[in-house]
């Protein structure tokens, strides 16, 4: 919720606002955001071009009435669920050769350790992939992004009393999954 000094200063900054002054403060944002919801098989370089793509295009419409890191977020995961669709659809008709080529071992790690990270990655990964995309996007924002239920709320544009419940669930499907995979 925003108090009404935030309100009123809105729009003045929302005049300084820049597609470029936008990218340097919060490309690393988008960054981690797209990376978390997009889980390891997201091209994040891309899902970042496309999120200030969509910036640039639509910065005039930007009305200062939400906080510019909701309406980053808002952008960003719209884009990244796009992409996990095309992405499904595309893996559909490609085949398994691009999965072989992940399982190549990341450097610097034993044999073991690299097993036992990927193993674990992979594990939560498919855990997080059988949640909803609310779910997904409410873990990801509390848990890994560590927002207050306030700002996760605002972000995902639900009450908080509607996100704790969303949490809990969410958190219960998770260790499910979790279980499953053992």
């Amino acid at each position: 919720m925003t108090t009404a000094a935030e309100r009123s200063a809105a729009p003045a900054d929302r005049e300084g606002l820049t597609v470029e002054s936008i990218y340097r403060r919060h490309a690393a944002d988008v960054a981690r955001w797209a990376a978390r919801l997009g889980g390891p098989r997201l091209e994040v370089e891309d899902a970042v071009q496309e999120v200030f793509t969509r910036v640039q295009d639509h910065l005039d419409g930007f009305r200062g009435e939400a906080k510019l890191t909701t309406w980053l977020f808002r952008i960003t995961r719209n884009v990244v669920l796009r992409q996990r669709r095309r992405d499904r659809f595309r893996a559909f008709l490609r085949g398994p050769a691009e999965d072989a080529a992940r399982e190549l071992p990341a450097p610097g790690l034993s044999p073991e350790g690299n097993a036992e990270q990927r193993q674990a990655r992979e594990r939560i990964a498919r855990a997080l992939e059988g949640l909803t995309e609310r779910q997904r996007t409410a873990i990801v924002l509390f848990e890994l992004e560590d927002l207050s239920g306030e700002e996760v709320a605002e972000r995902m544009g639900v009450s908080v009393g509607n996100l704790w419940v969303l949490l809990h669930r969410a958190r219960a499907a998770l260790l499910r999954r979790l279980e499953e995979t053992r």
